[in-house]
């Protein structure tokens, strides 16, 4: 069978104001408070009256602009009707027509390493109030709904794309660039796990048959919720309605759009509801807000609160500090506080490359092991880049900017290094490297004396065996450089 897949994605962000985006209440994750983040007017109560959040639509213009998108200078509010225990007021505060950003692009890459990157065009970015959270328990002999309402006005952003994605890893992708230019611009936190980043994947094949692109019926698989969760039930629905048009033949209006739940237990979607349309929603203008008019000199504002975007920026480091693509986009894509420590520690050692090393591995891995981000390393970046500025200039050796580095971590963090601090750890551990070669060659003397087999190996050709020759010395000095103690162990076995 012959196909092509068509997906398209509806994200859902919230957005970090202190408040919701039509009342005073506090917009923040707290379900272990239900229902306490709540007041007239976010509950729809009578007579209660919406006041749009100024903050809230800066950040969702200036979200706009960096995805690309047209800004009209007129933008309305709607009430799209609909009827949920989540939805005090049975209708959502939304935009329909007249959204306040239009027609962007992102561009992705699965592969940055090999695949050129894909324009994936936006349909739309539009501002509306979040609803509450339902939770369902069917566990034990009956089934309990709750409903919590301190979600209900939070500023939600919804970014629309059009049917452009071909495959779950481009769905995946397409919303990780979405989740890093948003930490970027600082919008949104981001959490998936709380639900500040959702989305909902719109999927249908275009079976190729005689000459013809048949379509079959969208299915819309609802709230997903992780990187990972994505991918899955697209796959799955993938893998479902091949199954399906082979045994039915069904094509796109011969059977309604449906809406399904993603299973992440099981790994497998399941059939919610029928899909609603517009006219389902009968979207009309709110009546209790006025229109917003923007204005150039708002636009300008927001474009001098802009940062560097991440995909400028993994171009702009890549050229500057000599790295491979590959590198550029790690450290890019650990966010902008990784990025910015990153070239701090590169301009005072004065080696891009040498500096990414670092950061993509020693850096990277303490920050794994103690479970914090960059913002919480105890090392000041001007403090790395010290260390790395001695080894570039070949005062250290890597093997001692290793145990130099070990030391200065255990250093109190409250504590301010300075380059003396530095340059003493070096002469008490002995970590400097060590020019006298009459040194070196009594050590090596003796290390070769008490291993004749390693030594009539390496005499023999053998190359490996001059490891744990080397390695033997390099623990009795420790700051011998490895390139030149090779070089004169292989002089000595010759002699």
């Amino acid at each position: 069978m012959d196909y092509t897949v068509i997906i398209g994605l509806e994200v859902h962000v919230q957005l970090l104001t202190e408040s919701k985006i039509f009342c005073g209440c506090a917009n923040k994750f707290n379900p272990d408070h239900p229902n306490t983040q709540t007041c007239p007017v976010c509950l729809g109560l009578p007579g209660a009256l919406p006041v749009m959040n100024q903050e809230a639509f800066r950040l969702a213009v200036k979200t706009g602009m960096a995805l690309n998108c047209d800004i009209p200078k007129f933008t309305k509010w709607d009430r799209k009707q609909y009827y949920y225990p989540d939805l005090p007021k049975n209708y959502q505060i939304s935009q329909y027509d007249l959204p306040f950003s239009q027609d962007g692009w992102v561009e992705i890459a699965v592969d940055p390493e090999q695949d050129e990157p894909r324009k994936i065009r936006l349909i739309r970015a539009h501002l509306e109030e979040d609803a509450g959270k339902n939770m369902h328990d069917e566990s034990g002999g009956g089934a309990d709904s709750l409903v919590d309402l301190n979600r209900t006005g939070t500023p939600l952003l919804e970014i629309v794309s059009e049917p452009d994605l071909r495959s779950a890893a481009e769905a995946k992708a397409f919303l990780q660039e979405l989740k890093l230019l948003l930490g970027y611009l600082e919008v949104s936190d981001c959490n998936m796990q709380e639900g500040s980043l959702r989305c909902d994947a719109n999927v249908n094949l275009h079976v190729h048959q005689d000459g013809k692109n048949i379509p079959t019926p969208i299915v819309e698989v609802k709230n997903l919720n992780s990187f990972r969760g994505v991918e899955m039930a697209i796959d799955y629905e993938i893998k479902r309605q091949v199954k399906e048009w082979e045994s039915s033949g069904k094509t796109m209006g011969e059977v309604a759009k449906e809406t399904r739940g993603w299973d992440a237990e099981r790994g497998m979607t399941f059939s919610q509801r029928g899909k609603e349309e517009a006219s389902d929603y009968r979207y009309l203008p709110d009546p209790d807000l006025v229109p917003v008019i923007v204005s150039e000199e708002f636009l300008e504002q927001i474009r001098n609160d802009t940062c560097e975007f991440p995909a400028d920026r993994r171009t702009r480091i890549r050229e500057a500090y000599s790295l491979s693509q590959y590198d550029a986009a790690v450290i890019v894509d650990q966010g902008r506080a990784f990025a910015d420590y990153y070239e701090d520690v590169a301009g005072h050692c004065g080696d891009g490359k040498q500096a990414a090393n670092w950061m993509t591995q020693d850096v990277q891995r303490e920050l794994n092991e103690r479970n914090i981000g960059i913002q919480d390393f105890p090392l000041h970046s001007s403090v790395l880049g010290d260390v790395l500025n001695r080894i570039v200039k070949k005062e250290i050796t890597t093997k001692s900017g290793r145990d130099l580095f070990a030391e200065l971590l255990n250093i109190d963090s409250d504590e301010i290094i300075t380059a003396e601090q530095i340059h003493q750890i070096i002469v008490d551990k002995g970590l400097a490297v060590v020019s006298d070669t009459g040194q070196l060659e009594g050590v090596i003397a003796a290390v070769i004396a008490k291993n004749a087999k390693a030594a009539e190996d390496l005499r023999g050709g053998k190359q490996a065996a001059a490891g744990p020759l080397i390695g033997q010395v390099m623990r009795e000095i420790k700051g011998a450089d490895p390139a030149i103690v090779r070089q004169m162990i292989l002089d000595a076995v010759q002699e």
